[in-house]
């Protein structure tokens, strides 16, 4: 299994997330992603090298976008931002910049 970190913006959506059925399932796919981080797809073009993991409640899509990071301690999950799909990768590229 491998580590998780999150950065501010990921970790300000988990803080302020408060429907526990929504919770549990971000749980679970992080979970799925630190047993194997290639289970999200992989971005291309500007958002090259970062992975994107689908989540569906409630007839709405959400997103978590990762990247792996090289440490001296071996591989970790970098979580960069989570929340609705709407607009999601414009922020994570803005985020990004």
């Amino acid at each position: 299994m491998f580590p998780i970190e999150f950065l501010r913006p990921a970790e300000n959506y988990f803080k302020k997330l408060r429907d526990k059925e929504l919770k549990r399932k971000y749980y679970n796919s992080l979970q799925g992603i630190r047993n194997n981080p290639q289970i999200g797809q992989m971005k291309t073009g500007d958002l090259a090298g970062i992975y994107g993991f689908d989540i569906s409640y409630k007839g709405i899509n959400y997103e978590i976008a990762y990247w792996l990071s090289e440490t001296e301690n071996g591989e970790i999950v970098v979580v960069i931002m989570a929340g609705t799909r709407e607009n999601f990768w414009d922020a994570v590229k803005n985020y990004m910049k």
